[in-house]
């Protein structure tokens, strides 16, 4: 009689993996679990980001630790962090992002200002009108703001329509502060109809550096002969600044015509002391090679 082979033993620190729906489960067992520490609970839906799509009884029960004000934010916010982990998994969270954009609406003007801040930004990634709606208000009139204007300005670059431009530019003539001012012109950056304003913005010497950078960059996309047509003027100035000069060098050699470059004794003068002077190595460098590229 053959004698029975044994088994050998699985050794007891080697446990069999969970499947997947069971690690599921108890992720969600343990975040909805409130005799669990914080750290436990966010751990276990950072383990298993598809915990909350597991079934509709699962989800609804991460959007209350959401809701929840009760809960700390810390809590809230991995929540959150969880639902978005999910979210990208466009099969299987298909069916719930009607209720997790319902609950990301609800609790927009929440107490906690980055909770506010990134629900508004998960919004205003997937182009939701409601909270383009709020943004702008917030714009309008600062006491209904649910964040400050300069990051409004920026969740608003994600989904651009008229009236965001039309508050943008109420912006730049009455600011706040710099930083939305800043932020108001690189949204505009993208408007047609503002093309004028970043030419003037360009040419004043009395404008900051960085918004004299942002509006060059702005003609680069908007009206790149414009920009061709005042570098060339800048570079002809002997008292502009050193970088405004070298953004006015990339520009010609982007868009300015070789032969009428090369036949510009006044600009290439003009280059050359750049070239020579007391300007950073790195502005010199970009002069040199322009003047190898087009001196005769």
């Amino acid at each position: 009689m053959a004698k029975k082979r044994k088994v050998a033993k699985r050794p007891k620190w080697k446990k069999r993996r969970a499947s997947p729906k069971v690690s599921a489960r108890r992720a969600v067992s343990i975040a909805t679990n409130e005799r669990r520490t914080d750290e436990q609970r966010v751990a276990a839906l950072a383990d298993s980001p598809l915990a909350a799509c597991e079934n509709d009884q699962d989800l609804e029960a991460v959007l209350n630790v959401l809701r929840n004000k009760d809960e700390s934010i810390k809590m809230r916010l991995g929540a959150l962090e969880s639902l978005q982990a999910a979210s990208f998994s466009a099969d299987a969270f298909g069916p719930y992002r009607g209720d997790y954009f319902a609950t990301l609406r609800k609790i927009a003007d929440d107490p906690d200002p980055e909770l506010r801040q990134r629900v508004l930004g998960i919004l205003m990634r997937g182009k939701d009108g409601f909270a383009q709606k709020k943004l702008l208000e917030g714009l309008k009139n600062p006491d209904k703001a649910l964040v400050p204007p300069e990051k409004a300005l920026q969740l608003l670059s994600y989904d651009v329509h008229a009236e965001a431009y039309s508050a943008a530019r109420a912006i730049v003539k009455k600011p706040p502060n710099d930083d939305a001012r800043r932020e108001a012109l690189r949204l505009l950056a993208a408007d047609a109809s503002s093309a004028p304003m970043f030419e003037k913005l360009l040419r004043d010497k009395n404008e900051l550096r960085e918004i004299r950078q942002i509006s060059a960059s702005a003609l680069h996309a908007l009206k790149p002969e414009k920009l061709q047509e005042h570098a060339r003027k800048i570079l002809l100035d002997n008292s502009d600044y050193d970088d405004i000069k070298a953004t006015s060098l990339t520009a010609l050699e982007q868009f300015g015509e070789d032969q009428a470059i090369g036949d510009d004794k006044a600009l290439l003068k003009s280059v050359d002391r750049l070239s020579a002077g007391e300007a950073p190595t790195k502005y010199k460098q970009s002069a040199r090679r322009f003047l190898g590229k087009h001196r005769p």
